[in-house]
């Protein structure tokens, strides 16, 4: 039998040397590993082992998995909240990140159990830091003693989690840190706010997007913890649940199994739930946008942002500090559970009028017009005066009008209900 060894070498070339062979593949001194180059390209090489397994050696049940709060964060998977700047995204998870320290439910979310947390601020200092952990402290009552060897924070600037090197992309200082800390401290869940600030690569790159994102991932599996990376979303009108609202490549996105949304009220929002427009700015909702290991939240959960004074006045700054901190809030129960298809069924009957040629009246006076029973025809559930009550709002904001018509029954100018349909609820 020819050597086929020898046949893949040119008369000019010496013999391969079996000796010079790896027999296992190497590591780095991180522990990654490191696929062998031979100089001499014609060599085989050993191939790493794939990690088969056979799925009839497994007859119990694999362990649950490890949530920690709600549906937010969860050992060994990537949460991320989407949000705009200014929308009360850090407040949310400052809060959400106390809740798991304290174990206690904060955010009105489900505290599974208490947790060690890591919070890393890569765009305050530790002054602005402090600052937004006392607002939230100082209003949910919560101590220095509660948070003692169960929340730790960090500030870096300019240290990287990857970026890079030689023209390639690496791991930065940050990766081999946060590992240290995670393990001396027992950390169960780490947050790093924001993502832009993390790396040091193009965020429109889907392959640099994809190298952050799986090292985070990586990270998260190895030490069995969460890790939570709030991103900022894209220039432009924002809509609730968007999964596609992060800055930069789709890889970040698809890389999260936990992704959420945080929006602003809307006009029509706060049209729908009595809020005055000036205030609208300060109520959130946060909805799922990319909930692929746990069903999605049918409704949105509500926050609203509030400011707390420090009561950290100097002589030169007599009022000291007012620092935003976030609150649950539900909508009105008259509102709760009811869609926009019941309420413009209700306000496309008012539309209409009656049969005769009436139009209904929102008059506390009103009998055979009175426009009430019309929106308990279709909210069921709910009672006279909640039904005067959503009439009340619809006025107030200009849903419905009231407007002067001549009654074809009484033969004498009356004062009805007209729809704007601008204003409808969607």
């Amino acid at each position: 039998m020819p050597d086929l060894k020898r046949a893949f070498v040119a008369d000019n070339e010496p013999p391969i040397d079996d000796t010079l062979m790896p027999t296992e593949i190497p590591e780095s001194a991180d522990g990654e590993p490191v696929f062998y180059v031979d100089p001499t390209p014609r060599a085989a090489t050993v191939a790493p082992a794939l990690g088969e397994w056979d799925a009839g050696d497994f007859v119990d049940m694999p362990r649950p998995r490890e949530w920690l709060l709600g549906n937010q964060f969860c050992r060994g998977f990537l949460s991320g909240l989407l949000a705009p700047g200014a929308t009360g995204k850090t407040a949310l998870r400052t809060l959400q990140y106390l809740a798991l320290a304290t174990g206690r439910p904060l955010t009105g979310q489900h505290v599974f159990k208490r947790c060690r947390v890591l919070l890393l601020s890569l765009e305050d200092d530790d002054n602005e830091l402090r600052r937004r952990l006392a607002a939230a402290r100082i209003h949910h009552d919560i101590s220095a003693d509660d948070l003692k060897g169960w929340l730790f924070c960090a500030t870096p600037k300019g240290i990287r989690f990857a970026d890079m090197k030689d023209g390639g992309m690496g791991r930065g200082p940050l990766e081999a840190m946060l590992r240290q800390v995670i393990a001396e401290r027992r950390i169960d869940i780490v947050g790093l706010d924001p993502f832009v600030k993390l790396h040091g690569m193009d965020e429109n790159s889907n392959t640099a997007m994809n190298f952050v994102s799986e090292l985070l991932v990586k990270l998260a599996i190895d030490l069995n913890i969460a890790v939570d990376v709030p991103h900022h979303t894209k220039k432009g009108l924002q809509t609730a649940g968007d999964a596609d609202a992060g800055r930069g490549a789709s890889a970040a996105r698809d890389a999260g199994r936990l992704m959420y949304t945080l929006t602003r009220m809307s006009d029509q929002e706060g049209e729908t739930f009595g809020i005055p427009a000036e205030e609208r700015r300060l109520f959130v909702r946060l909805d799922s946008s990319k909930v692929n290991i746990a069903p999605p939240s049918g409704e949105a959960t509500w926050f609203k942002l509030i400011g707390v004074r420090l009561e950290n006045g100097t002589s030169d700054y007599p009022q000291g500090d007012e620092v935003q901190t976030v609150i649950p809030w539900h909508p009105p129960k008259t509102w709760d559970g009811i869609t926009a298809a019941q309420l413009n069924a209700a306000l496309d009957e008012i539309e209409a009028g009656l049969p005769n040629g009436q139009r209904y009246s929102d008059a506390s006076s009103a009998t055979s017009r009175a426009a009430w029973p019309v929106v308990q025809k279709h909210c069921r559930d709910r009672t006279e005066r909640q039904c005067r009550d959503i009439l009340r709002t619809w006025i107030r904001n200009g849903v419905t009008t009231i407007e002067e018509y001549d009654d074809p029954v009484d033969r004498k100018p009356r004062k009805g209900l007209r729809v704007c349909h601008g204003k409808r609820p969607s």
